[in-house]
């Protein structure tokens, strides 16, 4: 095979804890992550020569090591001593820095496709292995689907399919330094930490009302406070008839969760045609039974 073209899905936090905070800095999590159905696209090219060629559709990303989609591409060739090269196209449709893990999908998608092109053999498991030493979220974005996240994200359990509805996405223009919320984040009793297992009896029972109940990101202790603007859009999205809203990762996207079309339509181009129109996206969850 010289040539292979992926989709590279997004991911939301239906439930997002802090535990506690390792020495190293790194803090550790519970989490329960839940794939979508916006996704970006990755073409990867097997070439002859030894390089490795990165383009994207967006002028401002890099396309050297500092593109997650180069490191993926460099850490195996590296580490299965591969001598041809690959010329990798990125198309990316996923909002960047709006987490949901669009760098670590690109990623997951770049070491997939990889070990199908030169035929590696390399199981999940080995290639989630190789994913977290580029971030903790690329074994997931490996994965995918209904998962609870644990350690510093890097330990997976796969669960039942969460209950299926309508997903609406808003990502305001602002960004947010996941650093500056982690480093602000104060652990204390009075911190209230999403129920995770309650939320697993949800998910097993597929109880959307449930689950939209038990929607919790202990991050939002901290954007909340510092961007009025996502607590305005969780708000909104109430308002319009979403049966639970929450914040996805540190921010800033916002999501909303919906179980009548029509409503969901209609919050959706409510949103479409305001000041947050640009990267406003009506999805799905997706629950993938091989990667493609």
């Amino acid at each position: 095979m010289d040539n292979i073209n992926l989709k590279a899905y997004a991911k939301i936090n239906l439930a997002l804890d802090v535990i506690g905070k390792r020495p190293n800095g790194y803090h550790d999590v519970r989490m329960i992550m839940q794939t979508i159905r916006l996704y970006d696209k990755v073409n990867i090219r097997r070439i002859q020569n030894n390089e490795i060629l990165v383009k994207t559709n967006l002028h401002y990303l890099p396309t050297n090591e500092n593109n997650l989609v180069y490191a993926a591409a460099k850490l195996f060739k590296e580490t299965l001593q591969i001598k041809d090269g690959v010329h990798i196209n990125l198309e990316k449709r996923i909002p960047v820095a709006a987490g949901m893990a669009g760098g670590s999908t690109d990623a997951a998608a770049t070491l997939w496709g990889l070990n199908e092109i030169f035929e590696t053999k390399l199981t999940l498991e080995e290639l989630m292995k190789l994913g977290v030493k580029l971030g903790a979220d690329v074994p997931y974005c490996l994965l995918r689907g209904t998962a609870l996240s644990e350690g510093i994200g890097e330990i997976l359990t796969p669960l039942h399919n969460a209950p299926p509805c309508l997903c609406l996405v808003v990502k305001p223009p602002i960004s947010v330094s996941t650093k500056f919320v982690y480093e602000n984040l104060v652990l204390d009793s009075k911190i209230e930490h999403p129920n995770i297992d309650g939320m697993i009896e949800a998910i097993n029972a597929k109880d959307l009302l449930q689950v939209s109940s038990l929607l919790g990101n202990v991050l939002e202790s901290v954007t909340l406070k510092e961007y009025p603007q996502i607590k305005q859009i969780k708000e909104e999205l109430l308002s319009l008839g979403a049966t639970g809203a929450l914040m996805s990762g540190s921010g800033p996207t916002v999501f909303g969760l919906f179980d009548d079309k029509k409503v969901a339509e209609k919050a959706f181009y409510q949103f479409k045609v305001g000041e947050y129109g640009k990267q406003t996206f009506l999805t799905s969850f997706y629950h993938p039974k091989s990667f493609s």
